[in-house]
């Protein structure tokens, strides 16, 4: 009976090949073919292996691409775009890991079924087989989260800066792309990437806004809008810089003395839990056995 609690997991491992050469086989679509084959028509043939694997991964990309739910695809993107847009985690690789992950969540739950024979069985490989095929969307979320806690730290420095350089003489997209040159970090990368959809001809007023809906840090959205309101009113943007960054270092204050406040109450369940057992064993523990011979002995 041994060798057949191996055959759900063949069967699966077969089918999941299947799907993979079904969509590598599939390719792009027959104008985006034409397309590239007209791109590439003066081109030398790729002879290394790596090129010839970019341009499977790219087929198979295409296809999951063209295959994935609208649905999906949308909020696969504004994870990814919330998370900074990494280059190492492509949309196209974050694609193919939720195959590969679902795949092997599905081998998983076979394992998991056939070993507990239960409907805990069931419970747990459903659990696990969803866990890894949303396990890309779960790091893209966590990578949001904490690049909009760097950018929420980076603020007000950053504003203090381009305060400075506003009062020095320079004009506010001059002070912003001295202040993104000279600086690090995530809000010095999105600051290039404001200058430079201002350049290509985009309006301040929607590279701004597009500025605060791309990062999604509420600060961020609060400076923005006391900067357009600003220009649109004629009031100076060098009042408007240092009063938000006044702002925004004090909330970084009271914030910090608010998780300092926090500490007390957080300590006290590990307190109640691990250290006040662990000193009552080693303060009472001695008394208490000296007390059991003692009783013990005069009884006797």
């Amino acid at each position: 009976m041994t060798p057949l609690l191996f055959l759900p997991g063949i069967a699966a491992m077969f089918v999941g090949g299947a799907i993979l050469w079904f969509l590598l086989i599939s390719g792009a679509p027959a104008g985006r073919r034409k397309v590239l084959a007209n791109l590439n028509r003066d081109l030398e043939a790729p002879t290394d292996l790596h090129a010839v694997g970019e341009v499977a991964n790219s087929e198979l990309a295409d296809a999951l691409r063209r295959r994935t739910p609208p649905a999906m695809m949308k909020t696969i993107n504004r994870l990814w775009a919330a998370a900074g847009r990494p280059e190492q985690w492509p949309i196209d690789r974050v694609l193919t890991m939720k195959l590969v992950g679902g795949l092997a969540g599905f081998v998983l739950m076979l394992g998991l079924i056939l070993g507990m024979r239960d409907f805990r069985g069931v419970l747990l490989g459903l659990g696990v087989m969803v866990a890894l095929f949303f396990l890309p969307e779960i790091l893209l979320y966590n990578n949001g989260i904490k690049r909009k806690e760097a950018i929420g730290l980076q603020l007000p420095d950053t504003l203090d800066q381009m305060s400075i350089a506003v009062n020095a003489g320079l004009g506010f997209d001059a002070a912003m792309a001295r202040v993104a040159k000279n600086g690090r970090g995530e809000l010095s990368n999105e600051l290039v990437r404001t200058l430079q959809d201002i350049q290509v001809g985009m309006t301040r007023r929607d590279a701004y806004t597009d500025l605060a809906e791309r990062t999604g840090v509420e600060k961020l959205e609060r400076f923005v809008r006391a900067i357009i309101q600003g220009e649109a009113y004629g009031i100076a943007l060098s009042d408007v810089l240092q009063s938000q960054a006044d702002e925004l270092r004090m909330e970084r204050r009271q914030d910090a003395e608010r998780r300092a406040m926090q500490i007390p109450v957080k300590v006290v369940f590990p307190l109640i839990l691990f250290i006040m057992p662990a000193m009552f064993i080693v303060v009472i523990g001695p008394g208490a056995i000296q007390a059991i011979h003692a009783f013990s002995n005069s009884f006797r």
